[in-house]
């Protein structure tokens, strides 16, 4: 028979899909994710135990309470395990592709039930849905949509129609035809008869589609991993991968506890929604003698209420852990200003060490990461379609010269970091008697004709199936069997602990050399090819994306030493803790971080400081110098390797907060007056840092062109010209109070001019909006104050002193700061700002707008190079 080329037809169409109807994939990708992402910001967004109570009372309401119980225990485990954040992600998963399935099955089959036709077109379609292995189904999710999730519930929602679309044409098919026949008798028409004969009574049989559509798309999100899913789909993955049994038996478990849930629910919603199963449920109820209890359940009224009192809780809590700002990175944070950057990797021990290497600096330089495990030819095809921004781990020219030769017009090589490499074939060094490539010819019954290789997909497997093997006549004698890295150094490990022969592929460097006494077995005829390089390999338009990586990844290098022991150091830290291990990789290697990250500034502003990792919670009202200083502070700590969280709060409940140790410290306390009622309530449970600028003051502002009102004193008699108002701040500024029961009453000022509370902007709009008038306004302000460089405004004289002397400007404490952050109470006490330092830095920060205070912190500090080791001086 003639060779058929299908595959070739199919990669034809393949390609032209790609280059024509990119636009639609593109639409697709969009609002798949953008469903994917609400659910799961919906079922990660609270807290886990909480969102396990809603799922317990779910249980409650369609199985009772013994279900319940078990499932608040289910999914607190799978939060005991570190596994709620992947755990719903999956689940998210499951709902998007599960609804969207159910939503175009139910449909079919009904159309299928009532049309013979269109059953009989749709039958070989669903068989060939049906029995095609679940893994081709990601192939052309990948091609077309790139990794991430989008593949992932395309391929599961292919993969589980054909049990919806069966069972409701089954079920609507078994419904007794002299029933339809007596509706129709009747009058009924044909809708009133499918909805209100046909489909009620065949429910059960639907639900019970809808069920096993929901555990095919469980088990196809999980495999759905491999393309970057994520969710419990990558744990199961990167566990297989790596040979993990305790993740692989972890991430099992939550897998099952989320399937036994899914299939328990959606088999109990038929009692729920079916009248057979209703009056089912009531016999079953009716019947019960014994633990009544047990087989009660609440209405779905009151069900409801539990679910809407838990989810608000769980609401609230989230909002108040996420406001005004999250704990950010450390070492120059301001560099990535939160860009996404997304890294891949296979999981070759130098791509993991390299990658989480990468993950850890981008952090510290301010950059938000993504990182996904992947096989060669998805990771090679994300990159090339911009899904994964760059990758550490192309070995070049040899392993991976398929991958690079069909993407290379959509990559860039931004140099090698490591090289040369070398690949081998190698044997315990107690297998006596083979030395070399050659000498394993006729050697093959000694390994049992088999040598362990690793992933298919690795262009050395490819080196070695076509040339090594053919180079040194080992081709016949012996079978080449693709596992993956883990299985082979398992296999290795097997049988080195039963002294067997046994030959795999491996490479240099690889910590396994350093485990095991092993042989690299010599290529007297070069098969293997010269050494190679491992490249870091990015999409076209990575360096104009994120010019600063680019350029970093470019000069990026480690020696063998380096990247050794930086693998020994993720090997020790154990699976799911690789970022851990470069942290403390990073330790033992101070100054790593500057010298391949580096920021402006040099690297004295990204020394780390005696307590870096601490994190410190700064408060603020706000005050423009408040802002200012506590931005500062932020970008400063940051660089200093502390973690940060910052409130915005009015003064009493930043004082309250601070006494009761809640915020750690803040920059803005006017001393002896403005906050002297504040002082005198907490100053027990407080600690005075020192003044960091003065003096201030406060005083009554009106423009200048409001003629004849130099002094306060000028202000009597004139209410009228001010419409008899005094705009000023929030209620709660203590120099509001002394304006009430001072100010005004010195001046003869009382009755004759109301004090407006507003806000800071409200007073400063409202100023704005009378300058542009024209219109007499008179105001509360203070000194210094960035409104004296924008208007021209004149300061009310205070001949009587009324307002009192000028006051300093405080940083103040909990009172156990400098015993939980000495490092930071020297730095605190030795703090100055000049009055041409506050105001330019103000200058600068309102030039960036609301929401970007903390860059336009950062840009003045870059401006002024030297502030960062002068205000927080590390030693050497």
């Amino acid at each position: 028979m003639p060779r058929v080329s299908f595959g070739a037809w199919v990669e034809d169409a393949v390609d032209w899909l790609q280059s024509n109807l990119t636009w639609i994939f593109d639409a697709i990708k969009a609002v798949l994710g953008g469903m994917y992402d609400g659910v799961n910001a919906v079922l990660s967004g609270g807290e886990p135990l909480l969102m396990a109570g809603i799922f317990a009372v779910i249980a409650f309401w369609l199985r009772g309470v013994i279900p319940a119980v078990a499932t608040f225990a289910g999914f607190a485990l799978i939060d005991s395990l570190a596994l709620w954040d992947e755990a719903m992600a999956t689940l998210s998963l499951v709902v998007v592709a599960a609804l969207i399935t159910i939503v175009i099955a139910v449909p079919m089959g009904i159309w299928a039930a009532r049309n013979n036709r269109v059953s009989a077109a749709l039958r070989p379609v669903l068989d060939v849905m049906q029995t095609m292995p679940a893994f081709v189904y990601l192939i052309p999710g990948v091609m077309f949509f790139g990794v991430g999730v989008t593949p992932g519930v395309i391929a599961t929602i292919v993969f589980a129609m054909p049990p919806g679309v069966r069972m409701t044409e089954l079920g609507i098919r078994q419904v007794d035809s002299e029933l339809v026949e007596a509706a129709e008798a009747f009058g009924t028409s044909p809708k009133h008869t499918l909805t209100r004969v046909q489909l009620p009574l065949a429910l059960p049989t639907i639900m019970a589609g809808i069920n096993q559509v929901i555990m095919l798309a469980l088990s196809m999100v999980v495999i759905g991993g491999m393309a970057g899913a994520g969710g419990l789909g990558e744990k199961v993955y990167a566990a297989i991968t790596q040979l993990q049994v305790g993740l692989a038996a972890e991430s099992g478990i939550a897998v099952v506890i989320l399937a036994m849930y899914l299939d328990r629910m959606t088999g109990a919603l038929n009692e729920r929604v079916s009248p057979l199963g209703r009056r089912a449920a009531a016999k079953v109820a009716a019947g019960a003698r014994r633990l009544r209890f047990a087989h009660y359940k609440p209405g779905t009224a009151v069900a409801m209420t539990g679910v809407v009192v838990l989810a608000l809780i769980a609401g609230g809590l989230n909002i108040a852990g996420s406001t005004d700002s999250k704990a950010v990175q450390a070492d120059g944070g301001n560099v990535g200003k939160g860009q996404k950057i997304n890294l891949g990797y296979i999981p070759w021990d130098e791509g993991i060490a390299s990658t989480y290497l990468w993950k850890e600096i981008l952090e510290q330089r301010g950059y938000e990461t993504g990182v996904t495990q992947l096989d060669a030819g998805p990771l090679y095809s994300g990159v090339a379609r911009g899904d994964i921004d760059f990758q550490t781990d192309s070995w070049l020219p040899t392993t991976h010269k398929d991958y690079w030769d069909k993407y290379s017009d959509q990559l860039d090589d931004l140099g090698s970091w490591y090289g040369p490499t070398s690949l081998e074939l190698t044997v315990p060094s107690y297998v006596k008697g083979i030395d070399s490539l050659e000498d394993l010819k006729g050697q093959g019954k000694k390994f049992d004709g088999k040598i362990i290789g690793i992933e298919s997909s690795a262009g050395m497997m490819g080196t070695l199936n076509k040339k090594v093997l053919k180079e040194y006549g080992l081709d016949g004698e012996y079978e080449v069997v693709s596992s993956s890295t883990s299985s082979m150094l398992a296999e290795l490990n097997a049988s080195i602990k039963k002294k067997e022969p046994v030959v795999v592929t491996l490479w240099s460097p690889h910590w396994a050399y350093g485990k095991h006494d092993l042989k690299k077995l010599k290529d007297p005829k070069g098969a293997w090819g010269k050494g190679e390089e491992i490249h870091t390999v990015a999409h076209k338009g990575f360096a104009k994306k994120a010019p600063a990586v680019a350029k970093w990844l470019k000069d990026f290098e480690l020696t063998e030493k380096q990247l050794t022991s930086l693998e020994n150091e993720i090997q020790g830290a154990g699976q799911g803790k690789e970022q851990d291990g470069v942290r403390n990789w990073l330790k033992k290697n101070s100054g790593v971080v500057d010298k391949l990250a580096p920021v402006p500034g040099g690297a004295g502003g990204s020394q780390q400081g005696k307590d870096a990792g601490k994190t410190v919670n700064m408060g603020y009202f706000p005050w423009d110098e408040a802002i200012a200083s506590t931005y500062l502070w932020q970008n400063m700590l940051e660089d200093r390797g502390y973690r940060t969280t910052v409130k915005q709060l009015d003064p009493g409940p930043l004082y309250t907060g601070l006494a009761q140790g809640q915020l750690d410290v803040q920059f803005d306390s006017w001393l002896p007056t403005t906050h002297k009622d504040y002082w005198n309530r907490y100053k027990e449970n407080l600690v005075d840092l020192g003044s960091w600028y003065g003096p201030t003051s406060l005083e009554l502002t009106v423009p200048s062109y409001v003629k004849g009102i130099d002094s306060l004193e000028d202000l009597k008699g004139q209410g009228k010209k001010f419409n008899g108002k005094i705009i000023g701040i929030e209620s709660s500024a203590g120099m509001m109070g002394t304006l009430n029961k001072k100010v005004l009453k010195e001046y003869g000022l009382e009755g004759e001019y109301k004090v407006v509370s507003s806000s800071t902007s409200s007073m400063l709009a409202e100023l704005n909006r009378s300058i542009k008038k024209k219109e007499p306004v008179v105001v509360t302000l203070w000194s210094p104050h960035w409104a004296y460089g924008k208007h021209d405004l004149k300061k009310l004289k205070d001949p009587k002193g009324a307002w009192g002397e000028g006051e300093q400007i405080h940083t103040v404490a909990k009172k156990d700061f400098p015993k939980d952050f000495p490092e930071l109470t020297g730095w605190l006490k030795d703090f100055k700002l000049t009055e041409a330092q506050l105001a330019s830095l103000e200058v600068e920060i309102q030039k960036g707008g609301a929401g970007e205070e903390k860059e336009s912190a950062r840009r003045w500090m870059d401006a002024n190079p030297d502030v960062v080791a002068k205000l927080a001086p590390v030693g050497s």
